[in-house]
């Protein structure tokens, strides 16, 4: 059952990957939990599987948040709640091919998931969590955040306009108390790109992330109060280091070039 004294955590695309990961971690420091996703029967049995194992009280909201309806419907709901402590904006897709040649339906339907739906969520949280002088928002991006691919461009800026917004949501609410942080993992080990169409061959053993250690990772930083952006492991960090200080010219040719020397391997 709910406790009133509890902490609610919410989370979206919460069924699997880096979403189940934080549902078992902020479940295990006491949250009550707020799963959300397309698939409502998935999403019963994760919540029933999660209240078992850590005794805190799960429920769900099955919602496709590439509709605005959904989304405007979760936001109006999670306005209503006094207890949001966490919202983990995690939910989302990718798509494969240019934008010359792919569904310009899946690629807004893309913008609409990273987004328009995490800039609603927030906003509805929001409210109350400065009006407590508590809470934290994490907005799961990514290392492709930094650096775009042929192909995928779409799904970059995305991660791009989350990592932005994040950086001025934490300007925005310094001193109220309220933590934000744009997670940016690299590879990590999920659903996500069986989902998309693609495998992991080409990518080396090392470079795959479990969601584990991206979600500990993430949680140690709002425990000690930042930095906003959040790169798991040691190898992203140089390589994001090293990104953030090429030149625009060397950036853009290794935007270009590597993605086609992958596909003649």
């Amino acid at each position: 059952m709910p406790n009133a004294e509890r902490p609610l955590a919410v989370v979206t695309g919460a069924t699997a990957g880096i979403g189940r990961a934080f549902c078992d971690r902020l479940a295990a420091r006491g949250h009550d939990l707020l799963l959300v996703s397309r698939d409502r029967a998935r999403l019963e049995a994760t919540a029933a599987e999660l209240s078992a194992a850590h005794g805190v009280a799960a429920r769900v909201h099955a919602a496709d948040l590439a509709d605005e309806a959904a989304t405007e419907a979760l936001a109006e709901a999670l306005g209503a709640e006094a207890r949001v402590d966490v919202l983990v904006n995690n939910a989302g897709f990718g798509t494969k091919g240019t934008l010359a040649r792919t569904d310009a339906a899946a690629q807004q339907r893309l913008v609409r998931v990273h987004c328009m739906a995490p800039l609603r969520l927030a906003q509805a949280v929001l409210p109350g969590m400065v009006a407590r002088r508590a809470g934290a928002i994490v907005n799961v991006a990514s290392v492709a955040s930094f650096i775009t691919v042929p192909g995928t461009v779409t799904y970059s800026a995305a991660k791009g306009f989350l990592r932005l917004l994040s950086d001025g949501m934490a300007a925005e609410l310094a001193g109220t108390g309220v933590k934000v942080q744009a997670l940016c993992p690299g590879w990590t080990r999920t659903e996500f790109h069986g989902r998309m169409g693609g495998g992991r061959e080409g990518i080396p053993g090392w470079a795959w992330l479990s969601s584990d250690k991206v979600v500990d990772a993430s949680l140690r930083a709002l425990d000690r109060g930042g930095p906003v952006v959040v790169v798991p492991a040691l190898g992203y960090r140089a390589l994001v280091a090293v990104v953030r200080h090429l030149p625009l010219r060397a950036l853009t040719w290794v935007e270009t070039t590597l993605p086609k020397r992958r596909t003649r391997e």
